[in-house]
């Protein structure tokens, strides 16, 4: 395995790092491997910093370019290299240990109410008008959507409470094709205008299908109306016309007459089991390896639910395309995907679950790694020793050098 020009490395390490390169890559990261450079090199793209960085961070996770830890058993002497992993939000071969952590933080935030996971979406014509204002498009869905869901289940005829609301933003479909999307879990509880707690327990969602798509159109649209008299929208070349705000009234009336999705897609009563469900989706990327079937250097093919909901169907795209595709759903830099509303709003959230498990009497879910550092955690999580020599079984592995602290004895 070669060495990075500009590595500083000391002589008696070398040899480890060299000898060390059996290190496997993931397919996706083959992919990125094949027609990175490609993508990179493309003139007709506009690739922002952060698509750009992407790129390079999947190509060089869990290999010598992101570093790595050299460990030694005190016990029989065996050497074990550790390479980094770039920590991408996008990255799939990223981001297992920080899941867990954010289901136990949420975890220990559940009340004893029933909850519901709905799903947001706008329509398809918004496409483009969202990929030319990500930021401020994605931040108004999830505003729209966590005012919607709060107004209405304050209302009598509904909850007549406030709920606790977490939102996970997702952009793509099976397909890898541009499709924003909130996920919205919500607690069936939640605190009265008097500071009362109020729950249900029951398996239908107390706000009908129709009312919320009535309540979500309406404020999207009349706050996208907003944006657009403020001049603060950018129109691509396909949407261009849309500047005269004439093309604009007919463009935003046929967004009302167009089909806005909202559906409830599941119910939890056994409550904490809501939160390791949306653990699926707070740390999820497009794709993982587990849908890649095949890579070659011309064709990536991978598997997309089809009708009976299996993953049945295949598609088959160049690894440039799929590149490309998957780039489409690179945030913005710095913004937060997973968002929280109603009593859970990051402001109140403290003193609002403090109320509500003092009048629930008890907290039911208790943080179980609050405390721990990573190697507890994963011992915790998965049983695994991350100390524990394989050669001798002996826990006597000791780092004894790191890229990242450029430590070694004797140096």
């Amino acid at each position: 395995m070669a060495i990075p020009v500009g590595m500083n490395i000391p002589e008696q390490i070398r040899p480890f790092v060299q000898d060390d390169s059996s290190q496997g890559r993931s397919k996706l990261q083959k992919i990125f491997q094949i027609a990175g450079d490609k993508v990179l090199l493309d003139t007709s793209l506009s690739l922002s910093e952060e698509q750009r960085k992407l790129i390079r961070d999947i190509r060089n996770c869990r290999t010598i370019n992101c570093g790595f830890n050299l460990e030694v058993c005190t016990e029989c002497g065996c050497k074990k290299i550790h390479y980094n992993s770039c920590g991408n939000r996008n990255c799939s071969i990223c981001n297992g240990l920080k899941k867990e952590i954010w289901i136990d933080e949420r975890s220990s935030e559940v009340i004893d109410a029933a909850y519901y996971h709905a799903v947001f979406t706008a329509p398809h014509e918004l496409n483009p008008l969202f990929l030319a204002n990500k930021k401020l498009l994605f931040a108004l869905l999830h505003k729209c959507v966590g005012e919607t869901i709060v107004e209405l289940a304050n209302d009598e005829k509904y909850l007549g409470a406030t709920p606790g609301i977490i939102q996970i933003l997702h952009t793509w479909n099976q397909k890898l094709l541009f499709h924003p999307h909130i996920h919205a879990v919500i607690s069936g509880g939640g605190l009265a205008k008097n500071r009362t707690l109020k729950t249900l327990n029951q398996n239908t969602f107390f706000i009908a299908e129709n009312i919320l798509v009535a309540k979500f159109r309406g404020k999207f649209l009349a706050c996208l109306e907003e944006l657009y008299r403020s001049g603060s929208l950018l129109f691509p070349d396909s949407l261009k016309h849309l500047k005269s705000p004439g093309k604009w009234s007919l463009f935003r009336d046929t967004l009302y007459r167009q089909k806005w999705v909202v559906f409830i897609k599941e119910t939890f009563n056994g409550k904490g089991n809501a939160i390791e469900y949306l653990g699926r989706y707070a740390n999820k990327v497009a794709i993982t390896d587990s849908r890649i079937l095949s890579v070659t250097e011309d064709a990536v093919t991978f598997s997309v639910r089809g009708s009976d909901g299996k993953q049945s169907e295949k598609v088959t795209v160049t690894p440039e395309e799929f590149i490309k595709r998957y780039l489409l759903h690179v945030l913005p830099k710095g913004f937060q995907k997973i968002r929280y509303y109603g009593y859970l709003n990051n402001r109140y959230r403290k003193n609002n679950l403090a109320l509500i498990f003092n009048l629930q009497g008890y907290q039911k879910f208790l943080r179980k790694y609050a405390g721990m550092n990573s190697a507890q955690i994963i011992m915790k999580r998965w049983g695994h020793d991350v100390r524990v020599c394989r050669h001798c079984l002996a826990r006597s592995l000791l780092t004894v050098y790191s890229t990242r602290t450029c430590q070694f004895p004797g140096s």
